[in-house]
């Protein structure tokens, strides 16, 4: 009887304990990583994509589908608007 007594009126739950401000800060700490990696890896890949029209137009240069004066007149546009 003492013991079914202790098992029902006591549950155990003594509340949330000290640690519970570490699910609140790692959750934020995780979106601020998300954020920077997604940024970084975003902006590779932006660089990346922004030397592609000069890759495009050296290949058609190489191709003889352009002379090089077009060849620098296009490239200059190119750098001078940064794409």
């Amino acid at each position: 009887m003492l013991s079914s007594t202790l098992l029902t009126n006591h549950d155990h739950w003594d509340g949330p304990g000290p640690w519970w401000p570490l699910i609140p800060l790692f959750w934020f700490a995780f979106i601020v990583v998300a954020f920077v990696l997604l940024g970084r890896f975003g902006r590779r890949r932006w660089h990346r994509g922004s030397y592609s029209g000069e890759a495009r137009l050296a290949e058609r240069f190489a191709a003889g589908e352009i002379d090089e004066t077009e060849y620098r007149t296009r490239l200059a546009v190119l750098r001078e608007n940064g794409k």
